[in-house]
Formats: C-alpha cells, sequence, structure tokens
C-alpha cells in the first residue's frame, strides 16, 4: 500500500512507509541475516564539530576531508579493517549508495576505506551533517544513523545544547539505539563543568547510559591529526568494544530490537491510513456510481413516460399515421384492423426516415443532456474533497466528452435498427404474408418505439388525447398483427435494449472519472494484513526471546 489517495493522514503514511522501507533494507533485514557482521559505528554532529578530524586522528591519517567545503560532504567514507571488507558490500547494508574507492564529488556513493589502523570487528563511518544547508546532507545523514549498530555523535562544548543534534538523539532514546557521545573541543579548564552539564542533559533525554567521551581542544599536527593523547578516550573505547564480543553482541541486539520495535509501533498507524485509504475510494467510486446511475434512470423513465411523445417526434409521427381517416379506423372492429391497416399503408407514403430522425435526434439529445448533467455533479463531487481534487488535478471533467453527441446518434440509430429486426422476427415467425410484412415492418418498428415511449402512461391532462393517443394507434396497430401477449414482450425487449445501450453510453462517460483510480496502489484488506503480520511478528519475537 503506497497510500496514493490524499486523504488527512496520507503523507505522514507515505513518509512512515518509505522511513520504515529504508530501515529494514539499510538495517534491520541486514542485520539480522547477518548477527556476527562487523559493528558499525556512524560518526554523527553537527556542522564543524569535528567529525572528519576525528576520524581520521582515529585512524591516524587521513581518510576523509576536514573542512566544512570538504567534497565528500555528499560522500560518506566507511573505514573498516581488511579483514572484514566483505561485510560492507552493497548486498548488505545501504543497498542504494554504490561503492566507490575514491572521492566522489558527485555525491550518492559511500567510500569504503580498509585499513589496519582500526581493530577487526567495528568500524566507523563519517556521515555528513545533521544540519547541513544541503537538504540531500541531512536526509543522507539520517539515513546513515538509522543504518548504524551505534551512533558516535560528536559535538562541542560551543554547541552542545543545539536543537538539531537533540532531535536525533531524542530520536535514537526513543528507539532505543546504542549511543556514545564525543564531547570534541573542550578547554581544559572547563571539562568538569562542561561534562557534568552535559551529562544532565543525557540523563534528561533518556540516554543516562550513553558513554560520554572528551576529546580536549588541541591543535592539530602539519597532517591535520590531533595528538593521539587527545583521542585516547575515544579509541580506548573502540578497542575496548573490539576485544569483547559480548559488548558488541549486546549493543547490536540492543540496536536491532530496538529498531524493529520502532518499526512494529508504526504498523497499526499504517493499518489505520490503509484503511482509510480503502474508504476513501470507495467513497470516490460510489459516488461517480450513483451520480451515473442517477442519470441512466432519469433517462430510462423519460424514455418511458411519454415525454418521447412531444415535439417533433410527435408531429413526425403523427404525419406518419394521420390524425383522421387512420384514426377513426381504429374505432372499427379490431378483427377488421387489419386489413383497413394494409389498405391504408398500401394506398398513401409513409415518411418513415422523418419519424426516425426525430426520434433519433430526440433521444441523443436527452442522453448527452443528461450525461452533461451527471458529468457536472460527478466533477463537483470529487472536488468536495482533497483526494477528488488531487485526482482531477487542473482538468474539467463538468462536461461530457466532445465525441458523445455522436455515439448517442449511433447508439439510437443502433437501436433503432434491433427494434425493426425484432419486428421482422416476430413476423416471420408468425408467417404473414410475406409482401404485407416486407412493405409495412418500418412502420411495424416505429410503432414498437412509440409504445416504448408510453410504457409507464406518464403523459397527462390535455396531452392525453394526442400524445396518448397516438401511442394508442402505435399499440392497436401492433395488437392488430402479433396480439397484446406478443406486444408487451417485444415492447419489454426493445425497452431493456435501449437501456442496456444508454448504460453503456454513461459507462464509458463513468471511465473518465474511474479510469483515475484503476491504477491506485489501494488494496481492499490491506490494514487487516499489516494487523496480522503484527501478530505474527510479535508471537515469533516472544517466541525466540
Amino acid at each position: 500500500m503506497q497510500y496514493p489517495l490524499d486523504v488527512s493522514d496520507a503523507e505522514d503514511a507515505r513518509q512512515t512507509r518509505r522511513d520504515m522501507l529504508a530501515q529494514l533494507d539499510d538495517y534491520i533485514l541486514p542485520r539480522l541475516d547477518q548477527l556476527d557482521a562487523p559493528l558499525l559505528a556512524v560518526v554523527g554532529g553537527s556542522t564543524g564539530a569535528g567529525k572528519s578530524t576525528l576520524v581520521n586522528s582515529l585512524v591516524r591519517r587521513k581518510v576523509s576531508d576536514a573542512g566544512v567545503l570538504r567534497p565528500t560532504t555528499r560522500s560518506p567514507v566507511l573505514v573498516h579493517h581488511p579483514d572484514d571488507v566483505g561485510w560492507f558490500d552493497e548486498l548488505r547494508i545501504l543497498p542504494d549508495l554504490p561503492r566507490v574507492a575514491i572521492h566522489d564529488q558527485a555525491g550518492g556513493a559511500l567510500r569504503l576505506v580498509a585499513d589496519d589502523g582500526l581493530p577487526a570487528g567495528v568500524a566507523i563511518l563519517d556521515a555528513p551533517d545533521v544540519d547541513s544547508v544541503v537538504t540531500e546532507n541531512r536526509t543522507l545523514a539520517a539515513q546513515l544513523l538509522a543504518a548504524a549498530d551505534l551512533w558516535l555523535f560528536v559535538t562541542t562544548a560551543a554547541r552542545y545544547s543545539d536543537a538539531v543534534p537533540w532531535d536525533f538523539l531524542r530520536a535514537a532514546a526513543d528507539r532505543q539505539t546504542a549511543v556514545a557521545v564525543v564531547l570534541d573541543r573542550v578547554a581544559p579548564d572547563a571539562v568538569s563543568e562542561v561534562r557534568t552539564h552535559l551529562a544532565a542533559m543525557l540523563t534528561q533525554h533518556g540516554l543516562s547510559d550513553a558513554p560520554l567521551l572528551v576529546v580536549e581542544e588541541t591543535a592539530p599536527d602539519d597532517s591535520g591529526l590531533l595528538p593521539e593523547e587527545a583521542v585516547a578516550s575515544v579509541r580506548g573505547w573502540l578497542d575496548g568494544l573490539a576485544a569483547d564480543e559480548s559488548a558488541r553482541n549486546e549493543i547490536v541486539r540492543r540496536t536491532l530490537d530496538g529498531a524493529i520495535s520502532g518499526a512494529l509501533r508504526q504498523v497499526p498507524k499504517l493499518a489505520d491510513a490503509a484503511d482509510r485509504q480503502v474508504e476513501v475510494l470507495a467513497r470516490l467510486q460510489a459516488e461517480i456510481k450513483h451520480v451515473y446511475g442517477k442519470a441512466a434512470k432519469r433517462i430510462d423513465d423519460t424514455s418511458a413516460d411519454g415525454s418521447m411523445l412531444r415535439g417533433e417526434v410527435l408531429a413526425r409521427w403523427q404525419d406518419f399515421v394521420g390524425t383522421g381517416d387512420f384514426m377513426r379506423s381504429l374505432e372499427a372492429k379490431v378483427g377488421r384492423l387489419r386489413d383497413k391497416v394494409t389498405a391504408f399503408l398500401r394506398g398513401r407514403p409513409q415518411p418513415v426516415a422523418a419519424v426516425e430522425e426525430a426520434i433519433e435526434h430526440g433521444l441523443a439529445t436527452m442522453i448527452v443532456e443528461e450525461a452533461n448533467r451527471a458529468a457536472e455533479k460527478a466533477d463537483g463531487k470529487w472536488r468536495d474533497s482533497a483526494a477528488g481534487r488531487a485526482l482531477l488535478a487542473g482538468d474539467d471533467l463538468t462536461r461530457t466528452a466532445s465525441d458523445l453527441p455522436e455515439r448517442s446518434a449511433r447508439a439510437v440509430r443502433e437501436w433503432q435498427d434491433a427494434v425493426l429486426a425484432m419486428v421482422r422476427s416476430e413476423g416471420a415467425d408468425k408467417r404473414f404474408n410475406a409482401r404485407l410484412l416486407s412493405f409495412g415492418v418500418n412502420g411495424l418498428g416505429l410503432s414498437l418505439m412509440i409504445v416504448v415511449f408510453a410504457s409507464t402512461g406518464g403523459v397527462t391532462g390535455a396531452e392525453v388525447g394526442v400524445a396518448g393517443g397516438t401511442a394508442v394507434v402505435g399499440q392497436k396497430l401492433l395488437e392488430a398483427f402479433f396480439g397484446d401477449e406478443a406486444v408487451r414482450r417485444l415492447a419489454a425487449r426493445a425497452r431493456a435494449d435501449l437501456s442496456q445501450r444508454v448504460e453503456e453510453l454513461l459507462r464509458t462517460e463513468a471511465v473518465r472519472f474511474t479510469d483515475r483510480l484503476g491504477g491506485l496502489s489501494v488494496e481492499v484488506g490491506a490494514g487487516d494484513a499489516l494487523r496480522a503480520a503484527l501478530v505474527t511478528v510479535e508471537q515469533a519475537r516472544e517466541d525466540h526471546g
């Protein structure tokens, strides 16, 4: 789950997910796979704290360029004993950082330096400044610290109370990361006072057990190295770790356990955020389904309640059937109606095309109008939420696709052809006179369309005598040929076919919205899967002590 929808907690969830995946890839999984790998101490701290000078002085040669503008700012340096080189390839820790053997001016690489000035079993990594003015440097520093077994945090007598380093130290305490603090550049006469105050701050922030190592202020030699005695406390502490396997194992166990616990604490939040993604996705889908479903219902109702039997359709139909003699012929006995209709159809012209065109135009116009109404409604509903607005971005979907009028007209024509095919098939089954059927199939088809348009009896008032009456003409004409039961069946089939074609047109319109949801990585059940995984991992940890 990548939390693609813009809901209230989405950005927090995305960042938490990124941090967790990075922690898994950079530290947790590699360390679980190789618990006996050398301990990695990342040297972190503020700008000008003397991290690189300290690293060089511990190794007793220049392996990391010191200075605020050093070219290795974005290319951290990992120093290890030559025997430990196999532990630090790209398959173990920090897999996204390529390994280089020289300074990488462009940055984004991890420079490996093998030196027997460090004891086997312990490696140190000189990281960028945690308060660098360059965003990429700060991000990389945080990534490297998250991949460490141990933080060797360097500060100075002048800057040990700065806010940014303490933000990192509080985070270390929260996830139980092993920390050692190096108080650098302390005047000899201020060591006691500064050390006491810094120790109190460490205790206050939950780091009372962090070793506090002091490097007194002294001038470096011509090679930029501090005297050995100045860094003796730090070097002695590292040598002690290298010689004490159980101490190293304890640091690794503590930091690894803290990293796992920290990651697991985030799972409920990610699971809840996943649930909200699914909820919002379902709501966005439901809004489009509801809006276009209502549009289909309105078209379905309007095409059956007599509304189509007005205006141009009514006029052309009346031209076709006549308003006088033919209407009066319907008052005769139904048993003689077929002969009268036959005589009528043989004796006068049939403006079939005009009626068909009027129906095509009326139906297609109604479909487009309702689709535009739905598009405006759907666009508005999505823009009411941050997630919907983000999905729409700068696109205006308040109007239908430009080709909908053409597609609607084509769909109506295809429906009319299907209605004529129904009539032809029904007539063939009844073995009507072939000459009569071939002559009157269009008229019978139009009659069936008229019956469909008045199937719910929505024509009222004065219109009954006009529109309603002409619908009765079609009804009686069809019944004379096919019988009332067949007419009901044909009308139901024709009406269902029209509804299906309208729904398909509206579906293609709704897709303009729903397609924006189709590629999103929102997984139904992802929240429950995360919670189940959490239970499994916690049980495994409990079983293994």
